[in-house]
């Protein structure tokens, strides 16, 4: 036993070395920690990237239950595009928590995609076949663009805003889309090089049917397209050998077709 100080204190020698001891374990063992620490944030993180997935699942199978499915849609090639498309990678982030809502959401450039009910109904109503060729009129952010990728054998979608344009074919080629062609042009037109064209679904309002989307339709073919200023209704043209039939669907409401971009 060491005497320590005058008033008769003494320490054990022992128990200094205990403490000594127990400090470089804890220096030893800090950085061990730390990892052990790191590692173990990187797994919640991980955790709730997938939680995150999980959620948009179940949401979207909601929608389909009881925003599609509930208000009449049969097809069942629809329903199973609108089951798989993720709706969350066509918004833009901070409208991703309502991107399963049953509304139109904005895409910038005074520009929204679609309420999902609508998507299904145009989709449903166009009678697509799965070796059928598409136009779409308004690519917009390229919802609409996949959900007819899924039941057509080809789409062609056209978009009057390039950066609308350019985005959704970063979109569409990131989920694998090969089946759908982007192109950049005035809808009013429509796109010749590809035509006639089994169905033609136009997700922008005109105040009368462009005359060139007629031509470019194939014989049975049928086109779905709002038609009106700022009252609208979904048409359904359907062209036949001898005759043009159009039938007024819905009420809607869309952007208004626009022939330039405006500055």
């Amino acid at each position: 036993m060491l005497k320590l100080g005058q008033g008769g204190k003494t320490m054990n020698f022992s128990l200094v070395s205990i403490a000594l001891l127990y400090c470089c374990i804890l220096i030893l063992c800090l950085p061990g920690c730390a990892g052990e620490v790191n590692s173990n944030e990187s797994r919640i993180q991980g955790e709730n990237s997938n939680s995150g997935i999980e959620q948009f699942e179940v949401e979207r199978q909601q929608m389909v239950e009881y925003q599609i499915r509930d208000r009449g849609i049969q097809d069942k090639r629809v329903l199973a595009a609108m089951s798989k498309v993720p709706r969350h990678q066509f918004v833009e982030p901070p409208w991703k928590d309502f991107a399963y809502s049953d509304r139109p959401l904005p895409i910038g450039y005074q520009q929204t995609i679609s309420q999902p009910y609508i998507v299904a109904y145009m989709s449903e109503t166009a009678e697509i076949s799965p070796d059928a060729k598409v136009l779409e009129i308004g690519t917009g952010c390229g919802y609409q663009a996949a959900i007819l990728g899924e039941i057509a054998k080809q789409v062609y979608s056209i978009e009057i805003i390039p950066e609308l344009a350019e985005r959704a074919r970063q979109t569409l080629s990131q989920l694998g889309y090969e089946n759908i062609e982007v192109k950049t042009g005035d809808g009013y037109q429509g796109w010749a090089e590809h035509a006639p064209y089994d169905a033609i679904i136009v997700t922008a309002a005109p105040e009368k049917i462009p005359q060139p989307l007629i031509d470019q339709l194939a014989t049975n073919g049928k086109m779905v397209i709002p038609v009106g200023s700022w009252y609208q209704d979904i048409v359904v043209l359907t062209k036949t050998e001898d005759r043009i039939i159009k039938e007024k669907t819905i009420p809607v409401r869309f952007v208004p077709m626009r022939r330039k971009l405006l500055k």
